[in-house]
């Protein structure tokens, strides 16, 4: 057998904690299917008096995640700290420059400095792994980057997010607002305290950027992703989807147009026949479209100690057989540059809800505007009580469904609309996703 994998790991929360205890249960295992025994001899984190019901009596305690980087006692350095600067990003570049190999889980940190430390990795001959940093256990880095070489990717999309997908699914299926679905997730534990970075959609960004550069062949370029996110979907869009037979779902969506590639994170109407809609709960799921595998989609959980841990522990195992693929899938030095295109590019259809007073000419109002910029109506919908239920001047909601047309035109549509008061408030837009 080669000699052992000498493996310091930094972080010991849910994740580092599960990937110790995976690292011990499969060390057999791991050094049948690997060739070597993979040991942890290595440690940092901030409470070391912390009981997590972890075996560490063979590895060493470091205070600070950098020492354990630079240590000459480790082969492999794990960073589980999380953030995109201070102690995760020092310690990883440490480790780097002399020459040891990384695996990290943290999205942040690729997103704003994947290509230098991919550069770093490169020029030392080390491996930069990050298979965790996004859908958790689903292996998505390794299908794109290996998996799928013999084919042209044409876009690639998915649930990124569990926290916004179980809101979006409790509001369907209990009927609740998004701000009781919100106080439950906290609840449980799967939104923060401040759960902007989730709802908001820049989680999903971090992560679509990833993707982005290992199925195009791209520099990582989170500032071209154009952000939504979910706090302004209701009930009534929720309701209007399942009546159209849609399923509204935060998607991050990387795709090649004409103008380039195209990334975008936002709410989203997907048929409920497709693989995609029927993601539930916290589970994750992407979905590929491809010239020779045509679509092909991975589901599975996105995130937690355990899912998370597996994906953590399958790179130190590819890196103890000796595997050392470029990070982003190319040489960093032939990677393109991502230039963001601006979403007002963006094709599609479109669901669009307007609150309209129930006046004579509002509606054809609102038709004539569509049709001065050729937005063709695939259909019309009221919801909503008639007027003589609700009080003479009470405004109904209308949805409308567009044909395909552009981001740009259905924004002057809608500005125009509003500027002649035929609506109170700014219309709620929503994309529907092509299957």
């Amino acid at each position: 057998m080669a000699e052992i994998l000498r493996v310091g790991v930094a972080g010991l929360g849910t994740v580092g904690a599960s990937v110790v205890r995976l690292l011990q249960r499969q060390r057999e295992a791991l050094a049948a299917r690997t060739g070597r025994e993979i040991r942890l001899v290595g440690v940092s984190t901030r409470d070391k008096a912390k009981d997590r019901g972890l075996d560490l009596s063979g590895a060493t305690f470091f205070d600070d995640p950098t020492a354990l980087a630079a240590s000459s006692s480790i082969d492999l350095f794990v960073e589980l700290i999380g953030g995109a600067e201070g102690a995760a990003r020092a310690s990883v570049e440490t480790a780097l420059a002399s020459g040891k190999s990384v695996v990290t889980a943290n999205k942040a940190l690729l997103a704003a400095h994947g290509l230098a430390l991919a550069e770093l990795a490169e020029a030392k001959h080390a491996a930069l792994a990050f298979e965790a940093s996004v859908a958790g256990g689903i292996p998505i880095v390794k299908t794109l980057r290996e998996g799928l070489a013999g084919n042209s990717i044409e876009r690639v999309y998915g649930v990124l997010n569990g926290t916004c997908n179980y809101i979006l699914s409790r509001m369907e299926l209990e009927r609740l607002s998004f701000a009781d679905c919100l106080t439950e997730a906290q609840r449980l534990g799967y939104a923060e305290a401040d759960p902007t970075f989730d709802i908001g959609g820049f989680d999903t960004a971090h992560k679509l950027a990833i993707l982005a550069s290992l199925a195009f062949g791209t520099r990582i370029a989170p500032e071209a992703v154009d952000i939504e996110g979910i706090e302004r979907v209701t009930l009534a869009d929720i309701d209007a989807a399942a009546e159209l037979g849609f399923r509204i779902k935060l998607l991050g969506v990387a795709q090649r147009t004409a103008q380039g590639i195209e990334q975008r994170v936002h709410p989203t109407m997907v048929r409920k026949t497709t693989s995609i809609a029927q993601v539930m709960g916290v589970t994750n799921a992407v979905t590929i479209d491809a010239d020779a595998v045509h679509e092909l989609t991975l589901v599975g959980p996105g995130a937690g100690g355990d899912a998370t841990a597996s994906a953590v522990v399958a790179d130190i195992a590819d890196i103890a057989r000796g595997v050392r693929s470029a990070p982003f899938g190319l040489p960093s030095s032939a990677l393109r540059a991502c230039e963001r295109t601006p979403v007002q590019r963006h094709e599609g259809g479109y669901y669009i809800r307007l609150s309209v007073p129930d006046v004579p000419g509002a509606f054809a109002a609102i038709a004539t505007r569509m049709a001065e910029r050729k937005i063709s109506l695939e259909s019309i919908m009221q919801h909503g009580a008639r007027a003589a239920r609700r009080g003479a001047d009470a405004p109904v909601g209308v949805i409308l469904i567009t044909h395909a047309t552009t981001e740009l035109l259905v924004r002057e549509a809608l500005d125009a609309i509003l500027a002649d008061g035929t609506i109170a408030e700014p219309a709620q837009v929503i994309r529907i996703e092509r299957e």
